[in-house]
């Protein structure tokens, strides 16, 4: 028979049990140091010209091919998927971007963020998914620039995003979408993406229900290192949601001519979405506290009633030692009972009784 005994020593490890990988990924951000992005194998540009009857859907292969649409007279939607810093310097010099706001598009980690300048709003917040083998929230960061007649996307995967209801519904001639400003188009994806965070807590709040089976209980030994793995997820949703929420704020509180004021309550909405989003998190966290607590409560149960049934096993056999002890001594002859035919034979049956008796009275009480 072949054993590997590392198939279950791993088990045994802290390393193993609460791996500092995640953890390391989830805190590892030090905006002092320029991280280097890898360029973009591929990039996917796709734009979207449009007015309330007509509406133009093109893909290009070069980013210069975009430019002209700053002056076409329409709407316009410019999405970038893959990020190569060629293609976003171009974009950016373009409609006259401070080379800050390039910094922070190529930037990684970014906390989410809004600046406003006199031609242009600048947003930058994270697209949530929840990666349902490693049971882990995913990150992809998405830049969106707002200037006069059009919005410009940045995104890092040109593989995924949450878009594609949205793209639906900007075909759909006569919608709101359609004839309104540009702005109302950069709320629609800001709304997107803060609406789909509540389907990544939906996710999150099943792996919670899961865990927290298993917590109940008590038959999985990795129980509390589940729990540790969702306490570091919920401090992911917390580091972009919070951020995301003085976006929108700062939306709501902007100037600028680029916002129309009859989309102010559409920026209210989201703002509304966004607090939600908070509490939500906020309760998966209690929730999550309570579910370590109830690990050890019941980790300290088990041990208790081991340290109970050893307790009770040494009572009953102290009477067992103790006259086992007195025979052992070395007594004069005068003592006759050590010498009577039937003496050991009464000694075992001390033994016995005694013990029983105990065992008799422990259970009369409850305690055993």
């Amino acid at each position: 028979m072949n054993l590997r005994p590392d198939k279950y020593l791993k088990f045994l490890n802290p390393v193993n049990l609460f791996p500092a990988k995640r953890t390391k990924q989830i805190l590892s951000v030090n905006p002092t140091i320029l991280p280097k992005r890898a360029e973009a194998q591929q990039v996917n540009i796709t734009v979207f010209d449009y007015n309330a009857e007509t509406i133009d859907i093109k893909s290009h292969a070069e980013i210069s091919e975009c430019l002209q649409y700053k002056t076409s007279g329409r709407n316009s939607w410019i999405n970038i998927d893959g990020l190569r810093k060629s293609d976003v310097e171009n974009v950016c010099n373009h409609f006259e971007v401070h080379p800050l706001v390039i910094e922070d598009i190529l930037s990684i980690n970014q906390r989410p963020k809004m600046d406003e300048a006199e031609n242009y709003i600048f947003c930058l917040l994270n697209m949530l998914y929840f990666n349902e083998t490693t049971f882990s929230v995913e990150q992809e960061q998405i830049s969106i620039l707002l200037a006069k007649d059009t919005v410009i996307s940045f995104q890092e995967d040109a593989t995924r995003d949450v878009f594609n209801q949205l793209r639906e519904k900007l075909k759909i001639p006569g919608t709101k979408l359609r004839q309104r400003t540009a702005d109302l188009l950069c709320y629609a994806l800001l709304d997107t993406i803060v609406d789909h965070y509540f389907l990544v807590m939906e996710k999150l709040g099943e792996r919670i229900e899961v865990v927290e089976e298993e917590v109940a209980r008590g038959n999985n030994p990795r129980a509390l290192a589940h729990v540790t793995q969702l306490r570091k997820e919920l401090i992911v949703l917390k580091r972009n949601f919070s951020p995301v929420r003085e976006l929108v704020n700062g939306m709501l509180r902007s100037d600028s001519a680029l916002l129309d004021d009859r989309h102010q309550k559409y920026y209210k909405d989201v703002y509304d979405h966004i607090v939600q989003a908070i509490d939500l998190t906020e309760n998966y966290r209690d929730v999550m506290v309570s579910l370590q607590d109830l690990h050890l409560n019941n980790t300290n149960l088990k041990l208790n009633e081991v340290m109970k049934v050893m307790a009770i096993v040494t009572c009953l056999l102290a009477p067992a030692t103790v006259i086992g002890g007195i025979f052992g001594m070395n007594f004069d002859e005068n003592v006759n009972f050590f010498h009577q035919r039937w003496g050991f034979y009464t000694a075992v049956a001390f033994m016995l009784i005694v013990p029983l008796g105990m065992l008799y009275i422990f259970r009369k009480r409850g305690w055993f």
